[in-house]
Protein backbone atom coordinates (compact mmCIF):
# COMPACT_ATOMS: atom_id res chain seq x y z
CA UNK A 1 0.00 0.00 0.00
CA UNK A 2 1.16 3.52 -0.72
CA UNK A 3 1.67 5.86 2.23
CA UNK A 4 -1.55 5.67 4.22
CA UNK A 5 -2.61 7.76 7.18
CA UNK A 6 -5.55 7.48 9.50
CA UNK A 7 -6.64 10.84 10.85
CA UNK A 8 -8.70 11.45 13.98
CA UNK A 9 -8.79 13.49 17.16
CA UNK A 10 -6.82 11.66 19.83
CA UNK A 11 -9.23 13.19 22.36
CA UNK A 12 -12.10 11.12 20.98
CA UNK A 13 -12.21 7.86 22.93
CA UNK A 14 -14.99 6.17 20.93
CA UNK A 15 -13.37 7.07 17.62
CA UNK A 16 -10.02 5.86 18.92
CA UNK A 17 -11.55 2.45 19.61
CA UNK A 18 -12.86 2.30 16.03
CA UNK A 19 -9.46 3.38 14.67
CA UNK A 20 -7.76 0.47 16.45
CA UNK A 21 -10.25 -1.96 14.90
CA UNK A 22 -9.70 -0.52 11.42
CA UNK A 23 -5.91 -0.72 11.72
CA UNK A 24 -6.14 -4.33 12.90
CA UNK A 25 -8.54 -5.23 10.07
CA UNK A 26 -6.30 -3.60 7.46
CA UNK A 27 -3.30 -5.60 8.64
CA UNK A 28 -1.01 -3.04 7.02
CA UNK A 29 1.21 -0.24 8.19
CA UNK A 30 -0.84 2.89 8.69
CA UNK A 31 0.44 6.12 10.19
CA UNK A 32 -1.85 7.52 12.87
CA UNK A 33 -2.22 11.32 12.83
CA UNK A 34 -3.84 13.57 15.44
CA UNK A 35 -6.14 16.03 13.66
CA UNK A 36 -5.93 18.42 16.61
CA UNK A 37 -2.25 19.20 15.99
CA UNK A 38 -1.55 18.38 12.34
CA UNK A 39 -0.59 20.99 9.79
CA UNK A 40 -1.49 21.27 6.14
CA UNK A 41 2.02 20.04 5.31
CA UNK A 42 1.51 16.98 7.55
CA UNK A 43 -1.75 16.22 5.75
CA UNK A 44 -0.43 16.57 2.21
CA UNK A 45 2.37 13.99 2.55
CA UNK A 46 0.02 11.01 2.15
CA UNK A 47 -1.49 9.27 -0.89
CA UNK A 48 -4.17 7.28 0.93
CA UNK A 49 -6.28 8.74 3.72
CA UNK A 50 -8.68 7.29 6.25
CA UNK A 51 -10.53 10.15 7.90
CA UNK A 52 -12.59 9.84 11.06
CA UNK A 53 -15.39 12.36 10.73
CA UNK A 54 -18.14 11.97 13.30
CA UNK A 55 -21.21 14.15 12.93
CA UNK A 56 -21.72 16.70 15.64
CA UNK A 57 -24.99 18.28 16.71
CA UNK A 58 -27.44 18.82 13.85
CA UNK A 59 -25.21 17.66 10.99
CA UNK A 60 -21.99 19.58 11.56
CA UNK A 61 -18.31 18.75 11.22
CA UNK A 62 -16.40 18.51 14.49
CA UNK A 63 -14.64 21.76 15.45
CA UNK A 64 -11.18 20.28 14.85
CA UNK A 65 -12.01 19.52 11.20
CA UNK A 66 -13.66 22.93 10.72
CA UNK A 67 -10.54 24.59 12.08
CA UNK A 68 -8.16 22.47 9.98
CA UNK A 69 -9.79 22.49 6.52
CA UNK A 70 -8.81 26.10 5.65
CA UNK A 71 -5.16 24.90 5.77
CA UNK A 72 -5.78 22.71 2.70
CA UNK A 73 -8.63 24.48 0.92
CA UNK A 74 -6.33 25.67 -1.88
CA UNK A 75 -4.53 22.34 -2.33
CA UNK A 76 -4.90 20.10 -5.37
CA UNK A 77 -5.92 16.66 -4.11
CA UNK A 78 -5.82 14.87 -7.47
CA UNK A 79 -4.24 11.42 -7.18
CA UNK A 80 -5.13 11.15 -3.49
CA UNK A 81 -7.66 8.60 -2.22
CA UNK A 82 -9.90 9.26 0.76
CA UNK A 83 -11.91 6.79 2.83
CA UNK A 84 -14.17 8.43 5.39
CA UNK A 85 -15.89 6.91 8.39
CA UNK A 86 -17.88 8.47 11.13
CA UNK A 87 -20.40 7.97 13.83
CA UNK A 88 -23.92 9.22 13.92
CA UNK A 89 -27.19 8.59 15.72
CA UNK A 90 -29.92 7.56 13.30
CA UNK A 91 -32.64 7.67 15.98
CA UNK A 92 -31.63 10.89 17.72
CA UNK A 93 -30.72 12.77 14.54
CA UNK A 94 -32.53 10.97 11.70
CA UNK A 95 -32.68 14.02 9.43
CA UNK A 96 -28.90 14.47 9.27
CA UNK A 97 -27.47 11.05 9.98
CA UNK A 98 -23.68 10.98 9.40
CA UNK A 99 -23.77 14.30 7.55
CA UNK A 100 -20.12 14.82 8.54
CA UNK A 101 -19.08 12.08 6.10
CA UNK A 102 -20.88 13.83 3.26
CA UNK A 103 -19.59 17.28 4.14
CA UNK A 104 -16.02 16.00 4.15
CA UNK A 105 -16.50 14.02 0.92
CA UNK A 106 -17.85 17.13 -0.83
CA UNK A 107 -14.90 19.24 0.38
CA UNK A 108 -12.35 16.68 -0.83
CA UNK A 109 -14.02 16.05 -4.21
CA UNK A 110 -14.20 19.78 -4.91
CA UNK A 111 -10.39 19.77 -4.70
CA UNK A 112 -9.92 16.73 -6.95
CA UNK A 113 -9.72 14.01 -4.29
CA UNK A 114 -11.14 10.55 -4.98
CA UNK A 115 -13.54 9.07 -2.44
CA UNK A 116 -13.30 5.30 -1.87
CA UNK A 117 -15.01 2.99 0.57
CA UNK A 118 -18.66 3.64 -0.24
CA UNK A 119 -21.05 1.48 1.81
CA UNK A 120 -24.69 0.49 1.44
CA UNK A 121 -27.47 2.33 3.23
CA UNK A 122 -29.24 -1.02 3.77
CA UNK A 123 -29.81 -1.77 7.44
CA UNK A 124 -30.06 1.86 8.54
CA UNK A 125 -33.22 3.83 9.35
CA UNK A 126 -32.89 7.59 8.87
CA UNK A 127 -34.69 10.43 7.10
CA UNK A 128 -31.82 12.17 5.33
CA UNK A 129 -28.08 12.44 5.07
CA UNK A 130 -25.61 14.62 3.17
CA UNK A 131 -23.47 11.45 3.05
CA UNK A 132 -26.06 9.57 1.00
CA UNK A 133 -25.37 9.04 -2.69
CA UNK A 134 -28.13 6.95 -4.16
CA UNK A 135 -28.29 3.78 -2.08
CA UNK A 136 -24.80 4.28 -0.62
CA UNK A 137 -22.99 6.41 1.92
CA UNK A 138 -19.78 8.18 0.85
CA UNK A 139 -17.99 6.20 3.55
CA UNK A 140 -18.60 3.94 6.52
CA UNK A 141 -21.54 4.98 8.70
CA UNK A 142 -21.31 3.74 12.27
CA UNK A 143 -24.06 4.07 14.85
CA UNK A 144 -22.66 2.75 18.11
CA UNK A 145 -25.61 4.25 19.99
CA UNK A 146 -28.22 2.10 18.25
CA UNK A 147 -26.36 -0.60 16.31
CA UNK A 148 -23.20 -1.32 18.29
CA UNK A 149 -23.49 -5.05 17.60
CA UNK A 150 -22.97 -4.38 13.87
CA UNK A 151 -19.86 -2.19 14.23
CA UNK A 152 -17.15 -4.87 14.11
CA UNK A 153 -18.65 -6.59 11.08
CA UNK A 154 -19.08 -3.28 9.25
CA UNK A 155 -15.49 -2.25 10.00
CA UNK A 156 -14.11 -5.60 8.86
CA UNK A 157 -16.02 -5.56 5.57
CA UNK A 158 -15.12 -1.90 4.89
CA UNK A 159 -11.44 -2.49 5.67
CA UNK A 160 -11.31 -5.33 3.13
CA UNK A 161 -12.66 -2.92 0.49
CA UNK A 162 -10.03 -0.35 1.44
CA UNK A 163 -7.26 -2.91 0.87
CA UNK A 164 -8.38 -3.14 -2.75
CA UNK A 165 -8.78 0.63 -3.17
CA UNK A 166 -5.46 1.56 -1.52
CA UNK A 167 -2.84 -0.04 -3.74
Amino acid sequence: MKKTGIFYSFRSVKTGQQVKKIIKALGAEVEVVDVDIMTGEDFMQFTNYILAVPTWFDGELPNYWDEFLPAVEDEDLKGKHFAIFGGGDQKGYPENFVDGIGLMANFLEERGGTIVGFTSTDGYEFEGSVAQRGNQFAGLALDIENQAALTNERIEKWSQELKKAFK
